[in-house]
């Protein structure tokens, strides 16, 4: 296991055109440290994010570029997550102007002002819960994620805070610990980055901010060479799933189930077969809605997606 530290700055970018900090063989196992999306700057109640951030620059800090050796353009990188562990005892969330599911702002227009700016500061308790300081009613286990994970794209340098078709800020809870994410290759090297990882967080982020945590992560990579996928992919012991991110949020929606049937064609199912399959077996869910796209993930059991393989 290689432990590798963030060199410089970090990034609130997924780019290719940034130095890597590590150059990493697949199958090699590496731990690295991730700051908060607030760069650990909101503490304390007090610390309201339109005073505290400004001129601090931007949300999500991502550590990276990883350089993945042998990755290629058509590709596909497999990330492993094995473990994320708080490098802090406490972890935040807030209402932050004018972000949130339920506060007008510039995209969606109202008249009246956004939600007052609060800030709830948790901190970890003896059986590794984390307990609100001002509400011990607001008492939520560990069960943390990465809210962004990413390859870079070929051109463009995308946003820290976007979901898109090469990962990115998607905040869905099932990249987590003992799961394993595909994502597309679109540049050698992959160029991949991840952060803003999570504690805890309901599905769809409603007020935007989950709780927001400093971590040190585990992963290990593997490469599955001449296959190109073209929308995250997820697998878990039990399911395998797809996360598609855009709006509207229904177009979202229609991207993950279709990526999904396609994966399950791959599985040897016959197209229309699988559309029925995914009607009367399939799930989806909103995993945010306060991003600059929504994203949502559509999910179906490996014991049906594989069923056919099974039988062979």
């Amino acid at each position: 296991m290689r432990h590798i530290e963030q060199i410089g700055d970090h990034s609130f970018a997924f780019s290719r055109y940034l130095e890597p900090i590590a150059h990493v063989q697949p199958g090699e196992i590496i731990t690295f440290n991730t700051e908060d999306c607030f760069k650990g700057l909101v503490t304390r109640e007090c610390d309201l994010a339109s005073e505290t951030l400004q001129g601090a620059g931007y949300l999500n800090p991502q550590t990276g570029p990883f350089y993945i050796e042998g990755a290629e353009p058509g590709d596909t990188l497999k990330v492993h997550i094995l473990d994320i562990q708080p490098t802090r005892d406490w972890v935040v969330s807030c209402i932050q102007k004018p972000l949130g599911g339920l506060t007008p702002n510039k995209y969606t227009r109202m008249i009246n002002e956004p939600v007052p700016e609060k800030n709830w500061i948790y901190h970890r308790d003896e059986e590794g819960w984390w307990t609100c300081d001002q509400n011990p009613k607001l008492r939520f286990p560990y069960e943390p994620f990465l809210g962004t994970i990413a390859t870079s794209d070929a051109l463009e340098v995308v946003s820290s805070l976007t979901p898109f078709d090469h990962g990115g800020n998607m905040d869905t809870p099932d990249t987590c610990p003992g799961n394993i994410v595909y994502l597309p290759v679109s540049v050698e090297g992959a160029y991949f980055f991840t952060g803003d990882c999570h504690a805890k967080q309901g599905q769809g982020e409603l007020c935007g901010v989950a709780l927001e945590l400093a971590a040190r992560v585990t992963l290990r990579f593997e490469l599955i060479k001449h296959k190109a996928i073209k929308w995250p992919r997820i697998e878990s012991p039990e399911e395998i799933m797809v996360v598609g991110s855009a709006k509207p949020m229904e177009d979202a929606s229609r991207i993950a189930y279709a990526e999904l049937l396609d994966w399950m064609v791959e599985l040897g199912w016959d197209k229309l077969d699988a559309y029925q399959a995914l009607t009367q077996d399939g799930k989806l869910y909103c995993a945010n809605m306060v991003d600059t796209n929504y994203s949502m993930v559509a999910k179906v059991s490996k014991k049906l997606a594989f069923a056919y393989q099974e039988k062979a």
